[in-house]
């Protein structure tokens, strides 16, 4: 009965919709000239792409010589699929970089598929020790495995691993920011909101910088840091000291009633943080937190800076092939097609997510 209600609600809201876009698009006649010339132009466009990408497109050539003038040659992103995806991991190694890249998206297939008792903790237990994994495989920690050099990694793999490690890391550490700059203790507060407002305010490429040249200033003779730790260290402090702001907003808004009631039955500091404001701020702020995410891996892209080859720096390097001269157009588009994939999937992972933890909140209430 409710949903034989509720379809005429839907018909009218559609021809609302249309009718409002038919005057909008169509009420006169200068205004149907516009739509019309947008839509030649958005198809003209929109050919002109297709044409080029797809039906004048070249898939198979030893070089750039043997591509087809006016369409794309992306016989060069297949003959550097390799380097595109591992960088200059050693080949016979190369299973152990395409582990790391698939262990975000079979935790991604089970965090889509139906909800399961205790999916939240498993899948925040796999997204905590993914990237210690991916780390161990790509390092070769693990016995019997051949050590490589963080020198020899690159492309997608590289990415993912700043992106997930510095991530991972910075969550717990913008917690604690979050609850350090809202505490009663000055000193605390003070320290904690120093900090936040010092790696808020700088560039992210100065950060990097500083990391280079000020960080072995400051080691002790003899002792070296990688480029890759420096990368991921710089990239920590930042995204931690945004995403502290994004949970203190989420702490904000819970009611100070349910503080003065957790004291009133005897919890005290972290008992009511860790199970009353933290699970409710947390689930308030998943979009900014998510959208923090997706900036981060955006964000790796800097990592160039420093000499490393992520996977926007491995396109120079690929086009310095003298058999490929000519082709960065098809390097920079296919790239920029993998961080529209990657980006889009972390967003709707994201939702994914939120309806999840909002149905399972709207069943509590309902038990």
């Amino acid at each position: 009965m409710s949903s034989q209600a509720a379809l005429p609600t839907v018909d009218i809201t559609t021809r609302d919709h249309l009718r409002r876009l038919r005057q909008i698009r169509f009420g006169s006649a200068w205004q149907v000239t516009l739509t019309l010339a947008f839509v030649v132009v958005a198809l003209w466009i929109g050919w002109r792409i297709l044409d080029w990408a797809l039906v004048k497109a070249t898939w198979v050539a030893s070089d750039r010589a043997g591509c087809a003038a006016g369409g794309a040659c992306w016989a060069f992103v297949l003959a550097r699929m390799d380097q595109f995806m591992f960088g200059f991991y050693p080949a016979g190694e190369r299973w152990r970089p395409a582990t790391a890249l698939l262990l975000p998206l079979v935790l991604f297939l089970i965090a889509s598929i139906r909800p399961f008792p205790r999916q939240q903790a498993f899948v925040g237990l796999a997204l905590l020790t993914s990237p210690m994994i991916s780390l161990a495989l790509l390092a070769g920690w693990a016995p019997g495995m051949t050590a490589v050099g963080s020198d020899k990694w690159g492309g997608l793999s590289l990415t993912w691993m700043i992106a997930s490690t510095s991530f991972v890391a910075s969550l717990p550490i913008a917690v604690l920011l979050a609850l350090g700059r809202r505490s009663e203790m000055p000193v605390i507060s003070g320290l904690c909101t120093m900090f936040i407002e010092l790696w808020r305010g700088l560039p992210l490429v100065a950060i990097l910088f500083l990391a280079v040249i000020l960080l072995p200033l400051a080691l002790p003779p003899g002792v070296t840091v990688g480029r890759f730790e420096m990368a991921t260290t710089a990239l920590t402090v930042y995204t931690a000291a945004y995403l502290a702001e994004v949970v203190r907003g989420g702490l904000q808004a819970i009611p100070i009633g349910q503080i003065r009631a957790a004291r009133a039955i005897g919890f005290g500091y972290w008992r009511t943080q860790r199970y009353i404001l933290l699970p409710q701020a947390l689930g308030k702020v998943l979009p900014g937190v998510i959208n923090t995410a997706i900036a981060l891996v955006k964000d790796t892209s800097y990592v160039m800076v420093v000499g490393l080859f992520d996977f926007i720096n491995i396109v120079t390097a690929a086009l310095s092939d003298p058999k490929w001269l000519g082709s960065p157009i098809e390097g920079y588009a296919f790239v920029a097609l993998i961080y529209w994939i990657v980006c889009f999937c972390l967003s709707r992972w994201g939702q994914k997510i939120e309806r999840n933890t909002a149905g399972a909140r709207g069943l509590e209430r309902a038990g």
